[in-house]
């Protein structure tokens, strides 16, 4: 496959997100489980359910930043929120998401089947359907990433999977995109974040998106100011297979800081 970029520095406002294709990104990538996402999966699934072993109930308030056309996040925050907001910049997305809140299609069954092999996924699982509870709580909602700014400490438990390194070729605008997610987190909120590794761009439909090129280092250095203690960020165990033009998936998870001790510019 070539890659294309028109040249230059290609910001996130440049991007032609109404071009993006829904359904010819779902049939490449979330057609069948993949084992990059597979391996994302088992690890959120124990960080959210190790982060709420034993709590009781209580309003949670999730958010999935740019989730594009991937419902595998909000699946993942769903046993414990009483409100999930899918974010998303293009219409062609916030369409699609709209088309799976009433019943989503079978083939998101198999991501989860993973999950709901840690115990907090299968009592939740016992208790509730979960395509009932996803139609009661996801909201999509059309929105910027950057617009996140003005809702500082919003949402008790986030995701943000391939948007802060798939937007842009800028890395001010990538370090600036992973601040603005974690930032509207409340303090100690859980959150989990993927991202692609030394990614070249890529292809939605006929369409090419930019994409800036990162490695765990940079992820790391990123998430740092926000995070409560020493981040997790790996590189996943799984072999560069979804498509060409990146070298592998990084995952970054933990814990909001409380903001006396995030560090003012």
């Amino acid at each position: 496959m070539t890659f294309r970029s028109p040249g230059g520095t290609q910001l996130n406002a440049d991007v032609s997100w109404a071009e993006f294709d829904p359904i010819a990104y779902v049939d490449h990538n979330y057609r069948d489980l993949q084992a990059e996402d597979a391996e994302i999966l088992r690890t959120v699934r124990d960080h959210f359910g190790g982060h709420f072993r034993g709590e009781g109930g209580g309003r949670v308030s999730g958010i999935d930043v740019g989730a594009g056309a991937n419902l595998y996040p909000a699946l993942a925050m769903l046993p414990w929120c009483s409100d999930i907001t899918l974010l998303e910049r293009s219409p062609a997305n916030v369409r699609y998401l709209e088309s799976q809140v009433k019943s989503y299609d079978e083939h998101w069954d198999q991501f989860w089947r993973i999950l709901r092999k840690h115990a907090a996924y299968a009592a939740f699982d016992r208790d509730t359907d979960p395509r009932a509870r996803f139609r009661q709580i996801v909201q999509p909602q059309p929105g910027n990433l950057f617009d996140l700014v003005h809702h500082e400490g919003q949402w008790s438990m986030g995701t943000m999977f391939f948007v802060a390194e798939s937007m842009t070729t800028s890395h001010d605008e990538f370090r600036r995109g992973v601040e603005c997610f974690l930032r509207a987190l409340a303090p100690g909120a859980p959150f989990a974040a993927a991202f692609m590794e030394h990614s070249k761009g890529y292809h939605a439909g006929e369409h090419f998106f930019p994409a800036c090129d990162v490695g765990e280092s940079d992820v790391r250095q990123s998430v740092l100011p926000f995070v409560e203690g020493i981040p997790t960020v790996r590189r996943l165990q799984a072999s560069a297979a979804v498509r060409e033009g990146y070298s592998g998936m990084i995952i970054a998870f933990g814990h909001r800081k409380s903001d006396s001790d995030i560090p003012t510019d």
